[in-house]
């Protein structure tokens, strides 16, 4: 691991994003509720919020950090058509929970897929990305408007 000792603590906060694309169909069936495992929108919620407090057992170089939130949001997007993910992580830690966010977007979107692939296989993860982080050395980092 990387020696981040002489690192001073500060606030740290980072937002993630990603995308699960399925058939108009499989995203009509979760709407309507009709899943064979149940609602996947709130068991991913909760699995993407185990996975950011998790993050430290599943990437072997990662830091264990003290987290102060986690919040995962799910939604349908019927344009995707699919379902979208954001995480917002935050600790008061000498390095930055990017990868606590990002973990908890994959985590909240394969639940979502666990949970539907009797209805579609071909379901895609897709656009995983940090979109957002704040504190530490670098400060402020937010992705640039595609548009």
């Amino acid at each position: 691991m990387v020696d981040v000792g002489d690192k001073d603590v500060t606030q740290r906060v980072a937002v993630a994003e990603g995308a699960l694309r399925m058939r108009a169909a499989t995203l009509e069936a979760i709407v309507r509720g009709e899943g064979p495992k149940g609602d996947p929108l709130a068991v991913g919620r909760i699995a993407g919020i185990q996975g950011a407090k998790r993050t430290p057992d599943l990437i072997p170089l990662c830091h264990p950090l003290p987290l102060t939130a986690a919040d995962v949001e799910l939604w349908v997007d019927g344009a995707l058509p699919g379902i979208r993910a954001r995480a917002c992580v935050r600790a008061r830690a000498r390095t930055g929970v990017e990868m606590e966010a990002l973990t908890a977007v994959t985590a909240s979107l394969l639940t979502v897929y666990d949970m539907a692939k009797a209805l579609d296989r071909g379901m895609r993860l897709q656009d995983v990305r940090v979109v957002r982080k704040e504190g530490g050395r670098s400060g402020t980092w937010a992705e640039e408007d595609p548009s």
